[in-house]
């Protein structure tokens, strides 16, 4: 009785040991040729760093061996193709997004299906073999996002306290090198303008508030840095220098809708984050006088709160009524500041102004004209009234006490 040698097949997918032996020594070209194609048909990739490049190609590689593997023993699959993507730089994430890398995945896929059908002995293990690719593709995917979901979860949260630290530091007027370096790591335009806003939050779940302060931010196309300080949200935008003042002030209004019900204030535009502490210190001055004018429009700035201001304590307020308004009246001579006074004093009527200083209404309105020029606010408004009013009180005081 004659006996046969039959070549000793596995059990792994169908496959004989001698095509898993074909497949291992030829794991090396399957990256390469994977690689290859992908620089060939993704612009964006030929235009990485080298050493980025290369990590993309060890990952391969070591998908390539891991699928072997993989074949041998499917039940260490997870185990297996993760190890492909915890031996990649940490900062691999950072250069290529997710959708990229799933991207990058599909294409070593297409090159496996294309090549393995080659080494298959029969017509069963080809079928095998695609399956058991399609299988591992999966896994190499699922491997794949769980490696960024991992990354972006901590990097979120280091941002976050980073995040944290600047606001805070912004708004306590700390060394502006340590606020810079913690905001240039966090993606910072160091030549971006900067504005903060201040008011009560949307929602006691902070991550909440977070989204939606982001996305409204994303649609104006606005760099931001925010955080949630118990009952207010303090959000510090950023924006081009030299955009238009009606386009500022529309794009810090669509913003201000990711705040909660209440008063928003926006504090002065300063040109760099190094400055941002003046606009803090005065949006924060101006959210707890802004209960002094119920009407105030959402957001208001803090320039239009210097009354309210004033009348609370705020040292820099009267200082800025003062140099802004009570001391170029004064500096354009007595004719301007006893119109702007007698004005005031009667209530808004020109013709009874116009009696008491006895001169024409034509001239008390050119003088009124000219104290508009000079302090940009205009008498003959109620709002701006009240402003003067109180600028030329607070002059008197300060003068007075020999403050001017």
């Amino acid at each position: 009785m004659t006996q046969t040698n039959h070549r000793p097949t596995t059990k792994h997918h169908g496959l004989s040991a001698k095509t898993l032996r074909r497949l291992e020594r030829a794991s090396g070209r399957l990256a390469s040729a994977s690689v290859a194609a992908m620089e060939r048909r993704l612009p964006w990739f030929s235009r990485l760093p080298a050493d980025q490049r290369a990590s993309v190609l060890m990952i391969t590689q070591t998908g390539a061996a891991g699928f072997v593997d993989w074949l041998r023993d499917s039940h260490e699959a997870l185990k297996l193709t993760t190890e492909a993507f915890r031996s990649a730089p940490q900062d691999l994430s950072r250069w290529i997004g997710l959708r990229q890398a799933v991207g990058l995945v599909r294409m070593a896929i297409e090159v496996f299906e294309h090549e393995l059908p080659a080494f298959a002995a029969s017509e069963a293990e080809q079928a095998a073999l695609i399956e058991g690719i399609l299988r591992y593709g999966r896994e190499i995917a699922f491997a794949t996002a769980n490696s960024y979901a991992a990354a972006a979860e901590a990097r979120g949260a280091w941002d976050a306290r980073l995040e944290a630290l600047v606001v805070d530091g912004i708004v306590r007027g700390d060394a502006e090198e340590a606020v810079l370096s913690r905001a240039a790591a966090l993606g910072w335009d160091p030549a971006s303008a900067a504005t903060v806003l201040v008011g009560a939050p949307s929602s006691d779940d902070p991550p909440t508030v977070v989204f939606e302060v982001r996305r409204l931010a994303a649609r104006l196309s606005r760099p931001v840095l925010l955080s949630v300080q118990g009952s207010r949200l303090i959000v510090v935008a950023g924006g081009p220098h030299d955009e238009g003042t009606v386009r500022e002030e529309q794009a810090l209004g669509k913003l201000a809708v990711a705040f909660g019900d209440g008063p928003v204030v926006a504090g002065p535009t300063v040109p760099s984050l190094a400055e941002a502490h003046r606009s803090a210190s005065e949006a924060l001055s101006g959210l707890r006088a802004v209960v002094g004018w119920p009407a105030a429009p959402r957001p208001v700035r803090s320039v239009e709160l210097l009354p309210e201001r004033a009348l609370s304590g705020d040292a820099e307020a009267e200082r800025l009524l003062i140099e802004e308004i009570a001391q170029p009246l004064e500096a354009a001579g007595t004719t301007v500041l006893q119109t702007v006074e007698a004005y005031l004093e009667s209530g808004g009527v020109l013709e009874t102004c116009a009696k008491t200083l006895f001169v024409h209404p034509n001239t008390v309105r050119y003088r009124l004209r000219r104290a508009t020029e000079l302090t940009g606010r205009n008498p003959t408004d109620s709002r701006d009234a009240l402003v003067l009013r109180v600028a030329l009180t607070v002059g008197r005081l300060a003068r007075a006490r020999g403050l001017w």
